[in-house]
């Protein structure tokens, strides 16, 4: 006999051993062991079926007694399932879909039949329904054939310039590519994520529930009515980029989407480096992108509750104040503090003498007693720092830190889901810990995969370095990937929300080509935005046979594929000016624009004009074109029309390309020399004579998506 079967004991199976094995394993809470070892030795729980149902009343009902009634009726204690109510079951299943099954014979998914019939019995023996099945399906098809044993062909995988060109969405995760055709709401909306209803946190998988947690939610639920709260909880001291609006659209679209409400609360808990500019800016994009917050708060709202809560802690022993200096704690193996087990009221004296200003910056701090599951040790809680805040001036001169303040601020708030990135998952312990010893309502902490880019850099410090360097001229720069910069490039917010949307509510982190972003926004330019005639290196032509003595108004559709949504006029001279690039004296085959003897169609004008003069300057550069135009109903239909401005705008152009040459500047197996090293040259270009037709005079045009910007 194998040891671990001598280790059960001579009168324990071994499907009963296996069973035991997934109880020691699965069990999250200790107190319940004896209850359902019970009756699995006893065997009242015979499969693994009826134990996860066990498993998972008892993670839904932490709160003692159990109702053994309704625990055993949940989980199939006492039900006998006979081979005559198997058989039966099976015959109405294949009954239903005997139709397709003749059909496809073999081919048909024999999973569907199965799924039926265990819905139909749901604590009937998995193996002994798939045999019934086999049989059944034996006898009404006979053998398998050689056509039933070739495969099935498998449908045409979808070229992925289809796939782009689709309203489908499209995620990148980690390099693997997958479709969705779902709304952000339609992710976001009740059971789509899987996420606990308010109330139900104690469902969540890793949710410690403690005597307190039952009153707790409760008196939660009576304060919200059971509704959907989340928060956007950004830093003040930077300007928010691309990966801040999926946290946006996540955090406001999750409440929006189930009728809750979303607050924007900022983490104004180090004075340092906090500027009143960056409170406006965050609250201005957050409404940019169409949201409105339920409640503006900050972290500063509540520094005496948190204060009084910190000394709580250090009166239940949990916290401690600690003299080592900041370079001694970091790092993954730091040594333990020797002060971690201080007296109390030793602590409690120290706190308040760190309060009154009687130590310096960093010769003291408060630590909370706990290991956080990146092995990390005694979190921080609170350190000193004498500069002035921006809303409580010098009241105070410690703060209190993220670990510290995130999930007390979610507390007081009610928050049902906070909402936050990957890499906050190795905080999650503290969140719950740090809620449970203070005994106050524990809200759940869900993570989800941060959104990046190729070819830039969203760091602060780094964006910092660019502006100080003279690289960008300052965080709204359109070569940047703020949402400032992106808004003053000309990209709509629209477009914006419709790119979170196509990445997708994923864990993983998300990496993207900024040609998908830009492909969103060309879907809404598409849509919304006004066409106007502009040429970037005008070239001169005069008409030498102009059909009148001035100028004819040629009526030009605002959106040239759908001229239902309006015209501008817009002169047309004897003089017009095109791109220079649209004019060869010397074609090489294939070119299609103006040429001597190769007449082209002026766009909207209905003239064709053919090149009867080339005016060349000293230096032999073609400076003019004189031409003949004829009407295009009258004359042999040309090979291209071309855009061209008449009586135009002078404006100047700035044409944006990527920043950065690799796609990771940040990677130093990339770029060895650094992020500034691997800057692009050609990144701007200030075209400063262009020119554009009239009817611009009073908008504002901006942006095509590959980075043509005509004016700020």
């Amino acid at each position: 006999m194998p040891q671990a079967q001598q280790a059960l004991g001579p009168s324990i199976d071994k499907s009963t051993g296996t069973l035991l094995y997934n109880v020691a394993s699965r069990l999250k809470d200790p107190r319940r062991l004896p209850f359902l070892v019970g009756y699995v030795t006893s065997k009242k729980i015979l499969t693994d079926l009826q134990l996860s149902a066990a498993l998972e009343y008892l993670r839904s009902h932490p709160l003692d007694p159990i109702n053994t009634t309704e625990f055993e009726q949940e989980c199939g204690v006492g039900v006998t399932v006979t081979p005559e109510q198997i058989e039966e079951a099976v015959e109405t299943v294949i009954g239903r879909h005997r139709e397709q099954l003749l059909k496809e014979r073999y081919h048909f998914s024999m999973g569907v039949l199965m799924g039926e019939a265990r819905t139909a019995l749901k604590w009937a023996d998995g193996k002994t329904i798939k045999n019934e099945v086999d049989m059944q399906v034996l006898h009404l098809l006979g053998p398998k054939t050689e056509a039933d044993l070739e495969k099935k062909p498998k449908a045409a995988k979808i070229r992925q310039e289809e796939k782009d060109l689709k309203a489908s969405r499209t995620t990148v995760s980690n390099g693997e590519e997958s479709v969705s055709s779902l709304s952000l709401m339609e992710q976001l909306r009740g059971e789509a994520l899987r996420f606990h209803k308010p109330g139900e946190n104690y469902k969540t998988p890793g949710y410690v529930v403690t005597p307190n947690t039952m009153p707790l939610l409760q008196q939660h639920l009576e304060i919200t009515g059971g509704q959907v709260r989340t928060r956007f909880p950004p830093e003040p001291n930077g300007i928010l980029h691309i990966g801040h609006a999926k946290a946006i659209n996540f955090n406001f679209g999750y409440a929006k989407a189930n009728n809750g409400i979303c607050f924007l609360r900022y983490d104004d808990t180090n004075p340092e480096k906090e500027e009143e500019k960056y409170f406006t800016g965050i609250r201005d994009m957050v409404e940019w992108l169409g949201y409105k917050p339920y409640k503006v708060t900050h972290a500063s709202d509540y520094f005496d509750q948190l204060y009084a809560w910190a000394v709580e802690l250090i009166h239940r022993g949990l916290a401690y104040v600690c003299h080592q200096q900041g370079e001694e704690i970091k790092g993954h193996n730091p040594p333990p503090s020797p002060w971690r087990d201080r007296p109390v009221e030793e602590s409690l004296l120290l706190f308040e003498g760190m309060k009154k200003g009687k130590f310096a910056e960093g010769e003291a701090t408060l630590r909370m007693k706990l290991v956080m599951e990146d092995g990390k040790m005694d979190p921080v809680a609170y350190r000193i720092k004498y500069t002035p805040h921006h809303r409580t001036g010098d009241k105070w001169c410690i703060y209190p830190t993220y670990d510290y303040t995130h999930c007390l601020c979610d507390s007081i708030e009610h928050i049902t889901h906070s909402l936050c990135t990957k890499e906050f998952q190795a905080r999650r312990s503290s969140y719950f810990w740090l809620c449970n010893a203070l005994d106050v309502y524990c809200p759940v902490q869900w993570e989800y995969g941060r959104l990046n880019l190729h070819y830039t850099v969203v760091s602060k410090r780094k964006i910092i370095q660019l502006v100080e360097a003279g690289v960008v001229r300052d965080w709204d720069d359109p070569r940047l990937f703020t949402l400032t910069a992106l808004r003053r490039r000309g990209f709509p917010p629209e477009a914006i929300n419709n790119f979170c949307a196509r990445v997708g509510v994923t864990v993983a982190q998300t990496i993207m080509e900024p040609h998908l972003l830009e492909a969103c926004v060309r879907e809404v330019l598409n849509d919304g935005a006004p066409r106007a005639m502009a040429v970037l290196k005008p070239l001169r032509v005069t008409i030498t046979n102009f059909p009148g003595s001035k100028a004819i108004d040629v009526i030009v559709p605002n959106f040239p594929a759908d001229e239902t949504k309006g015209f501008h006029q817009v002169p047309f001279s004897p003089t017009i000016y095109i791109e220079h690039t649209d004019f060869k004296e010397e074609p090489e085959k294939g070119y299609k624009r103006l040429a001597p003897g190769q007449p082209v169609g002026l766009r909207h004008a209905g003239y064709i004009i053919d090149v009867q003069n080339i005016i060349k300057n000293a230096s032999g550069q073609v400076t003019e074109l004189e031409v003949t135009c004829s009407k295009s109903d009258a004359s042999e239909k040309p090979k291209a029309f071309i855009h061209w401005v008449s009586e135009p705008l002078k404006c100047e152009v700035r044409i944006y390309e990527r920043l950065f040459q690799h796609k990771n500047p940040e990677d130093p197996s990339e770029v060895p020399g650094g992020f500034l090293s691997d800057l692009n040259p050609d990144s701007l270009c200030v075209i400063e004579d262009a020119l554009v037709d009239c009817s611009a005079q009073n908008n504002l045009i901006h942006v095509c998506p590959t980075g043509f910007s005509v004016c700020d």
